[in-house]
């Protein structure tokens, strides 16, 4: 049996505990980065061998305990998961590479809740079963409560706070969901799922279907869609910045939740087929231009980071509920744009905000910073992708997504939502630049008494080591270079993975080869 689906589960597990095992003041934080470090590499290392199998089309099929699927945890690894699980590491890689300049030193357990939001990504991911998605969204959501509130105070506790109460609102509707799919349909497996929704009877078809919308209310909470996007600008804004670039993949696990579902287990040629595409759609794009405005009204670079957030995961819901393998292909290839653009950006404000000391990375007031040049060359190359101006990632992601769009009168309006949000992201990106790199004014003398004055009170105990901040927002930005050099068979894999949801016969075929859904034992 190949045993590489659990790996991505179990490495971070063990490197959770040892990271409390060694965490002594007397060891130092050296062996937790160890840990965190060598923990990452191999999960990275498996992902890969796991996107190499996945690429060949075969689903792979992972029984633990070797229980029936309706009874036990399977874990199914095709081209989405493993591109989502790959995605995943390589933002953790920068975001771990941001905490070791020094904010993993102030922040209680800092590495072994990494550890346990990697196994919780990983496992949302991997897993093929409804229930232990649910099992999974609470890891990671109990490991985020850990990062988002440790070493805080103040706003951040307060953010932090309504963070946790409306996660925890939802969690409850899913279970409620949950009890009541498995007492209508007798399993909560994926591909089971999907076999027993296309045989539902009339007289319970009503019952099915506000589960799942209420599983759909569910993961749409948790990628932020209109009208329950609420929590995420005043989270994503007081998060420490390697915490907030982390969580911009969080919105994709709702995504990839909704895109997952709603394909395999309620996509088939059944009755609930494509019930809820149309509301998301529309959905999308009052999300995408409550976002645009978001983006021109945002005083600090944080906040307009996080509403950048908000807008990439409308866009994703616009070109999924298009439900075309085109749009969706090309879907694909934007979340990981926006993934690592949008988290490059948290790292970068981080950057601005300890550069220009009290003023922050508040674009409304002028402030002089400090060697500016290299900042402002990487917001630059930030903004442009995020805006979609050619040549970088985000311009690819956006022209792909418009060629698929089907041609009708009923569809035009997609175009005209894309650019004309475009438009409006590229000015407030336009303008935060000027006023944070171009309108400043000359830096005073780097005296003790001046400098304290710009010196953020909370950077003075632990001063950070700027180079390790700088190489992980490089490395962000890296990854959307070669996401532009390697763009021809990026989209390939993408629109082969959105073939593959598309065809969820197929899937659930390969899938009930290896789960009979009776086992003596």
């Amino acid at each position: 049996m190949n045993h590489l689906p659990i790996l991505p589960v179990v490495i971070p597990l063990f490197a959770a505990a040892l990271a409390l095992l060694v965490e002594h003041r007397r060891f130092g934080i050296a062996p937790q980065r160890v840990v965190g470090w060598a923990s990452l590499a191999a999960q990275l290392a498996v992902a890969v061998l796991l996107a190499r199998q996945a690429a060949t089309g075969q689903v792979l099929v992972y029984l633990l305990g070797d229980w029936p699927a309706r009874l036990g945890i399977a874990l199914m690894v095709d081209r989405l998961s493993a591109l989502m699980l790959l995605v995943g590491l390589l933002l953790a890689a920068a975001c771990l590479l941001h905490a070791c300049a020094g904010w993993d030193r102030r922040a209680p357990h800092f590495h072994a809740f990494f550890q346990l939001q990697l196994m919780g990504l990983n496992g949302a991911f991997l897993t093929g079963d409804i229930f232990n998605l649910f099992v999974f969204f609470e890891v990671l959501l109990i490991a985020s409560y850990g990062l988002m509130l440790s070493g805080g105070r103040g706003e951040r506790m307060r953010a932090g706070l309504h963070y946790v109460s409306f996660n925890i609102a939802a969690s409850t509707l899913f279970l409620i969901a949950l009890g009541l799919l498995y007492g209508l349909l007798g399993s909560l497996n994926m591909a089971e799922l999907a076999v027993r929704v296309a045989q539902v009877p009339d007289g319970q078809r009503a019952l099915v279907q506000a589960a799942a919308g209420l599983l759909l209310v569910v993961f749409c909470a948790k990628a932020a869609l209109l009208p329950l996007q609420l929590w995420l600008v005043e989270t994503y804004t007081h998060a420490p910045a390697a915490v907030a670039a982390l969580f911009a993949v969080m919105t994709k696990v709702g995504l990839y939740a909704v895109l997952r579902v709603g394909t395999l287990s309620f996509g088939g040629a059944g009755p609930l087929d494509g019930f809820a595409w149309p509301a998301l759609l529309y959905l999308g794009a009052a999300t995408l231009v409550f976002a645009a405005l978001g983006v021109l009204a945002a005083r600090r670079l944080r906040v307009l980071a996080s509403y950048l957030v908000l807008g990439s995961a409308a866009t994703l819901f616009v070109a999924f509920a298009l439900a075309r393998p085109g749009t969706i292909g090309a879907g694909l290839y934007y979340l990981v744009h926006s993934s690592f653009a949008a988290a490059a950006l948290f790292l970068l404000a981080d950057l601005v905000r300890r550069r220009r000391g009290r003023a922050g990375d508040r674009k409304d007031v002028i402030a002089a910073m400090p060697a500016p040049t290299l900042p402002a060359l990487l917001y630059l190359v930030v903004a442009v992708s995020l805006a979609g101006l050619p040549p970088l990632s985000g311009f690819i992601g956006k022209l792909v997504l418009l060629q698929a769009v089907p041609e009708g009168p009923r569809t035009f309006w997609v175009w005209l939502l894309v650019l004309g949000t475009s438009f409006m992201m590229l000015v407030g990106l336009v303008r935060a630049g000027t006023r944070l790199f171009w309108r400043t004014e000359p830096w005073p003398d780097a005296t003790p008494e001046r400098l304290a004055e710009y010196v953020p009170a909370e950077a003075l105990p632990h001063a950070p080591n700027r180079a390790l901040e700088t190489a992980a927002t490089l490395l962000l930005v890296g990854y959307g270079v070669a996401m532009v050099l390697a763009a021809a068979p990026l989209l390939a894999y993408t629109r082969a993975a959105a073939v593959q949801l598309q065809t969820p016969l197929d899937y659930v075929e390969q899938v009930r080869a290896h789960l009979p859904a009776t086992r003596e034992h």
